[in-house]
């Protein structure tokens, strides 16, 4: 029998508590740091296949990740489900196509890490269009949106749903209490239309 996914990511201590700012400009007590299980490949293509089987019926060409957190997923998800795997990638913090093409009417769905609010996948939902393809949805390693705030692209599948409480700063519990630093692990250069609260 498959293991829960969050045993996996605990197991590889990519499951992290303490007091975290997201990528979305909002603060959390629980931080998925996607990286530490990318370090072993059984493990993630062990988390993937959920994902993948999820996806399988599905008419899709092209998975493609976001530079850096999707870039791993998207290739396990094209390993497993024999499609073709692209990124994307910042150019002067502006995400494009700079490597790889998307043909008119090619099928795409996005390979992220942790969606919290969705609005980073937009640059890449973007991306895609412009090339001319079809973006489908999004699958993910960790799926944290809430029913109050949900991604604006259809999450089509992911290996863990976890329900943890993300707070606007103003409105972080955890800042009030003020015992604990705020963290940013994230690699991504915050803009301000990401700090928005959806």
């Amino acid at each position: 029998m498959a293991r829960e996914a969050i045993e996996v990511l605990k197991e590889c201590e990519a499951f992290l508590e303490g007091h975290f700012l997201l990528s979305s400009g909002r603060h959390s007590g629980a931080y998925c740091q996607m990286a530490y299980l990318q370090q072993y490949p059984d493990r993630c293509a062990e988390v993937m296949a959920s994902a993948a089987e999820q996806l399988r019926d599905l008419d899709v060409d092209v998975i493609v990740g976001p530079a850096m957190g999707g870039i791993v997923y998207a290739y396990e998800l094209g390993r497993q489900l024999g499609k073709r795997a692209i990124f994307t990638e910042r150019v002067d913090n502006v995400m494009t196509l700079k490597r790889f093409a998307i043909h008119p009417g090619e099928r795409c769905v996005i390979a992220e890490d942790v969606v919290t609010t969705g609005v980073s996948s937009l640059e890449t939902k973007r991306v895609i269009e412009e090339a001319g393809g079809v973006c489908l949805g999004i699958t993910c390693v960790v799926d944290r949106t809430r029913p109050e705030a949900p991604s604006p692209i259809p999450i089509l599948a992911s290996a863990l749903k976890l329900d943890l409480p993300n707070y606007a700063p103003e409105e972080c519990p955890i800042c009030r209490e003020g015992k604990l630093p705020l963290v940013h692990l994230g690699s991504r250069k915050m803009k301000e239309a990401a700090k928005q609260t959806l």
